[in-house]
């Protein structure tokens, strides 16, 4: 019986697809099987990441055969401050209900999954817009009576099952419920094919909660300072040596990175640029009283940058084993199942262009532009290709050879003189002042995406860094570049950065051309009907 006396509350939350409404089948034939009295409701929500579908069960703890002719009355909603348990498949939804008010602290288990799906509002930010995990574990401690924080989605991949399996074997091993653990797993056993995955991921989820974790270990990690020292990762001894402590995690990354994507000449160039700005930081500090941040922001960005995507780096990724197995552990076919995978693309000029020599590149994207201005429509090429094809997989794996073009293609030389000036930017402007290379390095976060967003951000930079970074004072321009990198990161439309260009002095970006579309009108259109288009 819950400790207030009455039926055991529990509220379960997952997102669309992770089978809570079996969950909550499951937890009602459990009670049935058992013999004890239960009610299960659910209650509509957005079924994706913009929300979730939550399920309310109650079991009333004294079996029907002591209840005699007597039944429990239920209630078919939840009551905030009243629960016994919440059980959820996400972590920012944990939080969510939590805010709603629906844990308590001298009253509710909170089982939560440790696993996060991103919401459509922090997927839109430019900057990082995740909510960050630590201000989400806190709330535990605060609202919840006891807790217990672990990665659902990873043991239901091992178990190969879905999350509402181990979610069932989470609840079971907390003993919320009367139920032996015989009960819950005849009620598995029954559900088909599927059964003997669920049961793989009811049991390692028991185990977990049974053994009483609070998950110490899970929440210092997340809770331990961002800049706790790394070891280095995939940088020989050699490249990494010159690099202090606190530099090393982040390089080790950037280096292996960089050789996956052009090879190990193209690494020793990354590892090169940022040894000037390391000697830049030490001019500036010499006593490392920042923590070496200027080199180890540029060792983040300037990597994601110098692996710029084109058609080669798409074609090597879909092409990969990795890419493979994470479709099947995804799709999760059968023995007998066929399962065949296409992967549409739709490159253009630009692409192609990449690839070319700059005179060759220049002549196909002047024809392109032709095309635009005559009122068509930029030229791309539809491919519909099947990966699980010889034939697709082939074609792919025969572009994804093909890094051989990139230095000598015009896109290459086009990002390395952008990233040249950046990096000009960086060790100029610290050897100036710490906070102003800090401010400039930290501007590599307005390159992100692809396309026009991609090309937007490097717009935006390079404006930056002609207009604010080279004159006036140097705590001035610091303050100034940290004003319109944060705008531009606000604000996609990038009326917020010409308001931040325009306050602190500098011109505000130049306006596009964008060529004038003529559409014709239609032919044999009757009178009447010109006269009902032009009718207000």
């Amino acid at each position: 019986m819950s400790k207030r006396g009455g039926p055991i509350s529990l509220l379960i939350c997952a997102l669309g697809g992770e089978g809570g409404g079996v969950l909550t089948e499951w937890l009602v034939e459990t009670a049935r099987h058992a013999g004890y009295p239960a009610q299960a409701t659910s209650i509509p929500g957005v079924a994706q990441r913009t929300g979730a579908t939550t399920y309310y069960l109650e079991v009333f703890p004294v079996p029907l055969a002591q209840l005699g002719d007597r039944r429990p009355v239920f209630s078919l909603t939840p009551v905030p401050g009243t629960l016994d348990a919440l059980v959820s498949s996400e972590l920012l939804e944990t939080a969510r209900q939590i805010g709603n008010g629906m844990a308590s602290p001298d009253r509710t288990l909170v089982i939560t999954s440790s696993a996060r799906t991103l919401t459509t509002q922090e997927r839109m930010q430019l900057g990082d817009g995740r909510a960050e995990p630590a201000d989400l574990l806190k709330l535990l401690g605060r609202f919840a009576r006891a807790h217990q924080v672990f990665d659902m989605n990873t043991l239901a991949r091992e178990a190969g099952t879905v999350v509402s399996a181990v979610m069932l074997g989470a609840i079971a091993g907390s003993g919320l419920f009367p139920f032996r653990r015989e009960d819950y797993e005849a009620v598995v056993q029954a559900g088909g094919k599927s059964a003997e995955a669920s049961l793989r991921g009811f049991a390692r989820a028991y185990e977990r909660v049974a053994q009483g974790r609070t998950q110490a270990d899970y929440l210092a990690q997340v809770l331990a300072p961002a800049d706790a020292p790394q070891s280095p990762r995939g940088a020989p001894p050699a490249a990494a040596d010159p690099f202090p402590e606190p530099v090393r995690g982040m390089f080790g990354l950037g280096y292996a990175r960089l050789v996956d994507y052009q090879g190990t000449a193209y690494a020793e160039l990354y590892a090169g640029r940022l040894r000037q700005v390391l000697a830049a930081e030490r001019e500036a500090d010499p006593q490392g009283a920042h923590g070496f941040a200027v080199t180890k922001e540029m060792a983040r960005w300037l990597a994601l940058w110098m692996a710029f995507d084109d058609i080669v780096r798409v074609a090597d990724l879909k092409s990969r084993a990795s890419r493979s197995a994470r479709v099947q552990r995804e799709v999760k076919p059968g023995v007998h199942d066929l399962l065949k995978v296409y992967d549409h693309f739709k490159p253009g000029v630009p692409e192609f262009a990449a690839l070319l020599p700059a005179p060759l590149a220049g002549r196909l994207t002047a024809w392109d532009r032709r095309r635009v201005a005559r009122g068509k429509a930029s030229w791309a090429l539809p491919l519909k290709v099947a990966t699980h094809s010889v034939l697709g997989m082939a074609a792919l794996r025969t572009l994804a050879r093909m890094k051989w073009l990139r230095p000598r293609g015009s896109r290459y030389a086009i990002e390395q003189a952008m990233i040249g000036q950046w990096l000009e930017g960086v060790v100029q402007g610290t050897r100036r002042a710490w906070e102003l290379g800090h401010e400039i390095a930290l501007c590599g976060r307005l390159i992100k995406g692809y396309g026009s967003t991609n090309e937007r951000g490097k717009e935006n930079l390079l404006h930056v860094l002609e207009h604010l970074a080279r004159g006036g004072v140097a705590p001035e321009a610091a303050q100034a570049i940290r004003a319109a990198r944060e705008a531009a990161l606000a604000d996609d439309a990038g009326k917020a950065l010409d308001a931040a260009l325009v306050q602190h002095g500098a011109p505000p970006r130049p306006v596009k051309a964008v060529p004038v579309r003529w559409v014709r009108k239609p032919r044999g259109l009757a009178a009447d009907d010109e006269s009902r288009l032009k009718a207000p």
